[in-house]
């Protein structure tokens, strides 16, 4: 499968970086039209994090603790706002951030750890607030799944954000959170056209597959909701009434929707991926996205970021607010509960909370 970004932009934290010689490609082009350069491979590096739940006191984010399993992310969407974390990394935030992922591979027993601690109270942790817990690694190497059984042993409520059907691998897992209140899924639609979805998402499942685990989910008795984000306008804003009917068809309860942020490197990562596939809508979406962030690409103030503002952020609010009236989703999910929080070291004795 392909790439989403071969772009290697300089890190904004080094003074050098690599940049691939425009001339020579052509040059190789020239003498065999057929030939491109060879997709990167994925190179995995192990965390030695000490931690794996991190904070936040964003007041504009709907959780104050989230876990995360890995850093970088294998899916390629070219608008991801966590690809400028990988600058902290020494990596860049264009193709390092889908080919060079770090692996928290004790994970599980350092949250296991953490739950257990004295000082721990319990809150809902979400999973994952920066790349994707089921990317395709995952499946291979199960480390959200070791996470999932420690918070369903210890009934620590948990909310899950993907765009994999992997998600329901774990529905074991999951379930037993939602028997107590402490568990829900909201996958992320962005498109229900293929063709798009390959190229604004390339290793992520497909439309239909994410709709098929939104009811294998709301079929196991697990809150589920979708999650329209990021909306782009010129791109896909037109589809929320589509995606939104479609999701509730599929058993989705809830749903909302954030707009495109496009934080330091991603706007350029961004703009040349929409000129690369979409060039002539290029002026349009960015026109847009424009009037929506004040005449800027991207503008990071809280209470704006996610919804931008003017007339067409109204307009975009408007028509997601009735859209979801119609698809019947305005019960929403209830808020999860640590009423049946637990702590349960693997073997030891349990203490209730």
């Amino acid at each position: 499968m392909g790439r989403g970004i071969p772009d290697t932009p300089g890190n904004r934290f080094e003074q050098l970086h690599v940049e691939l010689d425009a001339g020579a490609l052509e040059e190789l082009r020239a003498v065999d039209p057929d030939w491109d350069p060879p997709s990167p491979r994925s190179v995995f590096y192990r965390d030695d994090t000490q931690s794996v739940i991190s904070r936040n006191q964003s007041p504009d984010l709907g959780f104050e603790a989230s876990l995360n399993p890995y850093r970088g992310c294998e899916h390629g969407c070219a608008y991801c706002y966590a690809r400028p974390y990988h600058e902290y990394l020494g990596f860049n935030a264009g193709i390092d951030f889908e080919t060079r992922i770090m692996v928290k591979e004790n994970a599980a027993e350092l949250l296991e750890r953490e739950l257990c601690a004295k000082k721990w109270r319990p809150v809902t942790l979400a999973c994952s607030g920066v790349t994707d817990p089921y990317q395709p690694v995952e499946k291979k190497l199960e480390i959200t799944r070791g996470c999932l059984e420690v918070l369903a042993r210890f009934r620590n409520p948990a909310g899950i954000i993907t765009k994999n059907h992997l998600v329901t691998r774990d529905i074991d897992h999951l379930a037993e959170l939602a028997r107590f209140g402490a568990g829900c899924v909201h996958l992320s639609v962005t498109t229900l056209d293929p063709k798009l979805a390959r190229i604004l998402e390339p290793r992520a499942s497909s439309p239909s597959f994410r709709l098929r685990a939104i009811k294998e989910l709301s079929d196991a008795g697990i809150p589920v909701g979708v999650s329209l984000a990021p909306t782009i306008p010129g791109l896909n804003d037109h589809e929320v009434p589509a995606i939104l009917e479609a999701a509730a068809d599929h058993g989705a309860r809830a749903a909302f929707y954030t707009l495109v942020r496009l934080p330091h490197a991603v706007s350029e990562i961004f703009s040349n991926w929409v000129e690369r596939h979409f060039p002539q809508r290029r002026d349009k979406i960015l026109g847009r996205i424009r009037e929506l962030r004040g005449g800027k690409l991207n503008d990071s103030r809280f209470g704006a970021r996610f919804t931008g503002e003017g007339p067409l952020a109204r307009d975009m609010e408007k028509l997601f607010r009735v859209s979801v009236r119609r698809a019947g989703l305005e019960g929403g999910i209830p808020a999860l509960s640590s009423g049946a929080f637990r702590r349960a070291a693997r073997g030891g004795q349990l203490e209730l909370f």
